[in-house]
């Protein structure tokens, strides 16, 4: 069924869509936080590791959203057969 749901069409554009949704939500959701500020950007004490974490999280993010969306999708397809 993984492999299946994985070789699925427009399973991964969907992952990396979600992922970088992700991924500038929770940047912008942080930055308001920090009040707009634009020293924010300038204050990130390691920013490739900031923006690594920030892909490798929105990678996470969008497959588990993506193989739940697809897992159910095609669940409800073979109930119909």
């Amino acid at each position: 069924m993984f492999q299946k749901i994985i070789s699925t069409q427009g399973f991964w554009k969907s992952v990396m869509s979600l992922g970088i949704a992700f991924s500038l939500l929770f940047v912008i959701i942080k930055w308001a936080i920090e009040g707009f500020d634009s020293a924010y950007f300038s204050s990130l004490q390691n920013p490739v590791s900031f923006v690594l974490g920030l892909l490798v999280g929105g990678f996470i993010y969008g497959f588990l959203v993506t193989f739940g969306k697809f897992r159910g999708k095609l669940k409800k397809e073979e109930e119909r057969k």
